[in-house]
């Protein structure tokens, strides 16, 4: 009656004294060894802040994960000098800091054009980057791990992405490269 396309996932055969959960647990605790041999790092997650908003931006995040009392603003600002539109996502600390809304080359003041939580963002926009939400509880000991150690914020990846080589990448590169090639032409 066994499905035999199951047969080849099978790892091991136990017999436990025990049904249900106790019997469960007792399989676990007899198939550690062989259990701790099995990989199951796929690669498809990202956690933290900016990772995960640019793998939403890419369209790569399924599932986004979010801590219940996430406490991050998300502050649209604009460079009164430049009409330049900067997002920044600050906590509370952050947020005290006037050195966040000063443009760093310039010391230009930056004008604050909305500000709202990461949170309600995400509640009110995660549809458009084609994924689902879900929201998490720190009063478990995974919720608690997931907000001290990821920081309240990741998500499963439809496909494997490595972040980091997306942190090389810049739009100040691109903008350097294109205003050599217009000094060329004078």
């Amino acid at each position: 009656m066994f499905d035999p396309r199951l047969g080849a996932k099978i790892l091991n055969v136990v017999d436990v004294s025990y049904g249900g959960e106790d019997g469960f647990n007792q399989a676990i605790v007899l198939s550690s060894e062989i259990l701790s041999n099995v990989k199951q790092d796929t690669g498809k997650y990202v956690f933290g802040v900016d990772d995960t908003l640019k793998a939403l931006e890419m369209g790569a995040v399924e599932t986004l994960i979010v801590w219940e009392n996430l406490d991050i603003t998300r502050y649209v600002l604009k460079n009164t000098a430049t009409t330049e539109t900067i997002i920044k996502h600050l906590n509370k600390e952050q947020a005290a800091n006037n050195s966040n809304f000063r443009d760093a080359e310039t010391s230009v003041e930056l004008e604050v054009q909305a500000k709202e939580l990461l949170l309600e963002w995400f509640a009110n926009e995660y549809k458009k980057f084609g994924c689902s939400l879900e929201f998490v509880t720190n009063r478990s000991q995974q919720g608690s791990q997931f907000c001290r150690g990821f920081g309240g914020i990741g998500g499963i990846l439809h496909y494997q992405l490595d972040m980091r080589s997306f942190d090389d990448l810049s739009d100040d590169d691109v903008y350097e490269d294109s205003d050599e090639d217009n000094d060329d032409s004078d």
